[in-house]
């Protein structure tokens, strides 16, 4: 089994699923945000504040190219990942993708607290879930090799599942 590419929208769990089934996978964990904040030397908040989110969004494009091309990893990608055809189009192609999905109502839970999500600054939160959810949420299916709900779910059964999972998908496509 090669790549590995989570994808999902935000609270969907993607790094800390992703850095524990890359220790169990013996892989390199990468996390697409981190990588992007590593290399600006500033964090995603900062880049949609200076360069709105389109200036983000070609600094992530840009970093799945580079990411989806290294051997060995499960990547942990950001939510709107999948909204940029070329990112969906690396995905597919150099990996096995893995849709985590979860309802707006643990989203809400799970992000509450988090003040760097930019794409929540707005008065209704739920709302903005909703919506993006909405434009988001075939992008992920129509890309996925595997579906792996994530509600009520403790990562690492969370990471059972996609261990059961891959190897379900590998007897099936040898």
């Amino acid at each position: 089994m090669g790549n590995i590419f989570l994808t999902g929208p935000m609270g969907a769990g993607k790094s800390t699923i992703g850095k524990r089934l890359a220790r169990k996978l013996r892989k390199a964990f990468i996390d697409s945000d981190h990588a992007i904040e590593e290399r600006t030397g500033v964090d995603i908040a900062t880049i949609f504040d200076i360069e709105g989110e389109q200036g983000f969004r070609r600094r992530e494009t840009t970093m799945i190219e580079e990411l989806t091309r290294l051997d060995n990893v499960v990547l942990a990608t950001g939510g709107g990942a999948v909204l940029e055809k070329s990112n969906r189009q690396h995905l597919k192609s150099r990996g096995m993708v893995i849709y985590l999905r979860t309802s707006v109502e643990q989203q809400i839970l799970r992000t509450q607290h988090d003040r760097n999500r930019p794409l929540l600054r707005t008065k209704n939160p739920e709302a903005r879930l909703r919506e993006l959810l909405d434009i988001r949420e075939p992008l992920y299916i129509d890309i996925s090799d595997i579906i792996v709900d994530t509600d009520q779910l403790h990562s690492n059964r969370v990471v059972q599942q996609i261990q059961k999972e891959l190897r379900k998908y590998a007897n099936e496509h040898p």
